[in-house]
């Protein structure tokens, strides 16, 4: 049953039927992923790192009332060791949900502003990206700059502490890029 239909004898397709051609064709975010476009006014607000303490304190829960568990079905066959091991699991997971769950007190507009300080050189275009640094995964702003000429002259990576401000470290370079 795998035969194949060839579009200019299918009776069904047609150029005229109303189809869009693919110059009306375009891309467009789901609703939920759109900020504007989900009724949505004002910048954009970055979720805060703290929210990792919510299942941090669910694996917590979780593990003692496994151990509640286990010490209440004392000699019963379906419960051994491997359930107490589970649960020191699933505790030392929510331990290091709960010292992972930095707040985020600095945004990428203040992440940018520090980042201008340290560059050194009048700023034109600007990124910011969070990323997470560290065994610990404190919030980090990577910032990456451009000087204001046209084309920009210099270029600068800034590493910017999204907890305190603090400036972690930075690069700053004659721009590489061939920009004729």
């Amino acid at each position: 049953m795998n035969e194949r239909i060839d579009p200019a004898e299918d009776a069904d397709f047609n150029e005229g039927d109303g189809s869009p051609d693919d110059g009306e064709v375009r891309d467009v975010l789901p609703d939920d992923l759109d900020a504007r476009g989900a009724g949505l006014v004002g910048p954009y607000v970055f979720p805060d790192n703290d929210r990792r303490r919510i299942p941090g304190v669910l694996y917590l829960l979780l593990a003692a009332a496994t151990v509640v568990f286990v010490v209440m079905s004392n000699g019963s066959p379906l419960v051994d060791g491997g359930l107490v091991a589970g649960s020191v699991g699933l505790a030392l997971v929510g331990l290091y949900h709960l010292q992972g769950g930095w707040s985020l007190d600095i945004d990428e507009a203040d992440a940018l502003v520090a980042a201008v300080r340290a560059v050194g050189f009048p700023v034109g275009h600007a990124s910011a990206q969070m990323a997470w640094r560290g065994l610990r995964s404190r919030p980090t702003w990577r910032v990456l700059v451009y000087s204001n000429e046209s084309p920009p002259e210099r270029r600068g990576l800034v590493f910017v502490d999204g907890v305190d401000g603090e400036v972690v470290a930075t690069h700053t370079e004659d721009n590489p890029e061939d920009w004729s």
